[in-house]
């Protein structure tokens, strides 16, 4: 565990190390580089794997100041940077995806292969963008109050142990952090016309439980990148299937993987 000074900001990182092929995992909105604790434990004996908390979130630094997915994106080339990686396959659930596939536009060169988890290239329609920002206003005026957070859990994890875990969390986050991520996820831009440019494999889990992004939306992502083969579902799983059903997720991860590290 470490942090890097990258785009102004100190990310927090782990590093499983070793020589194995690289992997970089970035998490979901509201979350932090635990959640793919199971995939590290997973992966970690033939992969170097490494996740870190985003602008924002976790143990990372952050400026302040709002930002943007492509910012992101720049936090996640800029720790490669950091650690002397070149390229390799990087990835993430949800926020974690799309900055990940920002990535991916921005230097091609450097992306082997992409993960993506219960995401999507575009955002929200307004009715579901109204509600969200109404959860916001309420945080921002009362806090995380437990009606809101148990409805949010439930959205994202929809399991009773995981769900608490992430409320204690939520508990210490600032205000000024909740403004600026959410502005960041909700304003963020609609990338659907560029994936073609994405020419990378990629693999792409979803659960049929999300209510987050459906999976008529991850269909659409899928057709969008020429790299990508068919949508591996995830059973009964909402919207951190890599969390919740780690069980269903790692062996055709790893052996996505080890397909295109050969």
């Amino acid at each position: 565990m470490a942090l890097a000074k990258v785009n102004g900001q100190e990310i927090f990182y782990t590093d499983s190390g070793g020589t194995g092929p690289v992997v970089i995992l970035a998490h979901g909105f509201l979350m932090d580089q635990t959640m793919f604790d199971a995939q590290v434990a997973a992966l970690s004996p033939e992969f170097r794997v490494i996740t870190w908390d985003e602008r924002g979130f976790g143990q990372t630094k952050w400026d302040g100041k709002d930002f943007t997915y492509w910012d992101s994106a720049d936090d996640c080339l800029g720790l490669m940077d950091h650690l002397g990686i070149k390229k390799c396959v990087i990835g993430g659930m949800s926020q974690g995806g799309f900055l990940s596939m920002r990535a991916a536009l921005k230097a091609p060169e450097r992306v082997t292969a992409l993960i993506l988890i219960d995401t999507a290239a575009d955002n929200d329609n307004e009715e579901t963008l109204a509600g969200y920002r109404m959860m916001v206003d309420t945080w921002v005026q009362h806090g995380p109050v437990p009606d809101l957070t148990g409805v949010i859990a439930n959205i994202i994890i929809a399991e009773p142990k995981e769900n608490a875990k992430s409320i204690a969390k939520w508990q210490s986050f600032t205000i000024d952090a909740v403004k600026a991520t959410a502005k960041c996820l909700l304003d963020r831009d609609d990338i659907t016309d560029r994936l073609s440019e994405i020419k990378c494999p990629a693999i792409i889990f979803h659960g049929t439980a999300d209510t987050a992004i459906s999976m008529e939306r991850a269909e659409n992502l899928r057709k969008g990148l020429v790299g990508a083969g068919k949508i591996i579902p995830i059973e009964g799983a909402a919207h951190a299937s890599n969390l919740t059903h780690a069980q269903l997720v790692n062996p055709p991860l790893l052996k996505f993987l080890r397909s295109v590290t050969k």
